[in-house]
Formats: structure tokens, sequence, C-alpha cells
């Protein structure tokens, strides 16, 4: 079992769900990413999502998409991410993921990568540019590297395409909220938990639903249908503020942030 499905077996066995935050790596810095992650896994994140900077990122917004230029401007590379993420996993009682294009991987070479990442400490990649018929490659590399694959279904995604991304996935599978792109939002669509719903009847891998959710409201609804959440935008909105706030007290709100959404996942 990869150290994800270690977590989920865990986390159903005690009927609790899973708080996945989203960093942008190197934004502001390397050694914020290390600190930021230190302080999410201690407030009690279950999993820690690891953006790769992309100068062409795919569905995501604005926030999101400033913190990737800031992070490129630096200079920031994925060797100097992996090289921080070896130095920083060790200390976490949390998987760590990478959020990461194909196009970097490829670039990278698939089975380079892989490597790369595990011996940085990386549990897994969410690759959400790889369509399901051009998956078959990584997907192989990633099973006999017990390596997590996870992919994404969105609300437009066929019912039947559905149903093979899932079987092609690993660790969890990533569940789009909303049509559209990467943002905080003050609604979620009517028929997403019916939609979840009925993926959930079609695989076995545990769901996490990702986009547009940052109130606890939002936990709350989304929990009984849901494995785990992810939380972007949100976090790295408040991380950008570290250019006028001093780095612990960022710190200190992204963790009060962690606290109020697992405790409302989990109520």
């Amino acid at each position: 079992m990869s150290a994800i499905d270690q977590l989920f077996t865990q986390l159903r066995s005690s009927g609790r769900k899973a708080f996945m935050p989203f960093v942008t790596a190197g934004d502001p810095d390397l050694e914020f990413t290390a600190r930021v992650l230190r302080q999410l896994v201690d407030s009690g994140a279950s999993i820690c999502e690891v953006g790769i900077p992309y100068s062409d990122p795919i569905a995501d917004g604005p926030v999101i998409q400033a913190s990737y230029t800031r992070a490129l401007d630096r200079g920031v590379a994925v060797r100097d991410i992996f090289k921080t993420l070896s130095k920083t996993t060790p200390t976490l009682a949390a998987p760590v993921v990478t959020m990461v294009s194909y196009a970097i991987v490829y670039r990278y070479g698939l089975a380079a990568y892989v490597e790369e990442a595990q011996e940085a400490g990386v549990a897994g990649a969410i690759v959400p540019d790889l369509p399901v018929e051009e998956a078959g490659e990584l997907a192989e590399i990633c099973r006999a590297a017990d390596f997590s694959l996870i992919q994404l279904v969105t609300p437009t995604t066929p019912r039947e395409r559905a149903v093979r991304i899932a079987e092609s996935s690993s660790g969890f599978l990533y569940y789009v909220s909303v049509t559209g792109i990467t943002g905080e939002r003050t609604e979620l669509p009517s028929d997403l938990v019916d939609n979840v719903a009925w993926l959930r009847g079609r695989t076995d891998l545990p769901i996490c639903i990702g986009f547009g959710i940052s109130r606890p409201e939002h936990a709350r609804l989304l929990a009984p249908v849901a494995d785990g959440l992810i939380v972007g935008s949100a976090i790295v909105r408040r991380i950008a503020e570290v250019a006028e706030k001093s780095p612990d007290d960022v710190l200190r709100e992204v963790g009060e942030m962690t606290v109020e959404m697992v405790a409302a996942m989990n109520e």
C-alpha cells in the first residue's frame, strides 16, 4: 500500500475526513514553503498538496496563477523544490503530493520524475492536464513504484469517462466541484453532492473534492459524501499577504483556518 492508501484506510477506520491544503512551492520562497507545510500538518492537515509552478497552468484562477508567477520570477526550479521537500517531508506526519503539469513531467522524464519525487518523500502526483487516453505509461510507472497517480473528474466529464479515469487513478480521485477555474466561492453547485454520491458507487477509491471550497459551511455540506476536501486559493491568498504582514502572523492565520476547517469536516 502507498502512503496515501494507508492514510485513507486509517481515516476511514476512524470515521474522519482528510483536509488537504494546497500551497505553491517557492511562494514567497522555499524556506517559507517548508515552514507553512509544517504549520499545516501541525494544525491538522492530513495531506499537503504542493503546486509545481508552471507558466501556463491549467484551470487555475488568478490567485494561484499569481503565486506561480511570483515563484517563477524568483527562479524556482523543480530540483530546488525536491531538495526542499527532501529536508521537509521527514518532519511531517502527513503525506505530500505534487500538483504538476504533464508538460513538466514529460520534459523531466516520466520515470525520472517519479523517482526523484519519491526520493524527496513525495507520495503521489496530481496531473490535471493528462487525458485518460494518454495516462497509461505514467500510470504503469506509478503502479510499479507504489506512487499514487491522482486524476481529475469534473462536473462535465461524461459518466462513462469518469469511470475510466477512476480505473486509471490511484491514491484518491480528485473531484472538481465546479465548472471553471480555481478560486474561492460563496456557493457550490446544487447537484454537487448527488454527482459525488453517484461516482462513489462506481469506485472504491477515496474521493476528494476541490475548487471553490473555502468556508466551514462548505466542509459541513460536503463531508458526508467526500473522503477529503482540498482548499487552495483561500490558503494561497493568505500566504500572499506575507508581503504586508510578518511571516509568523501569516503562519498563525493559515493554522487557524486549518483548525477551523478540520473541525467543521469532522463534526
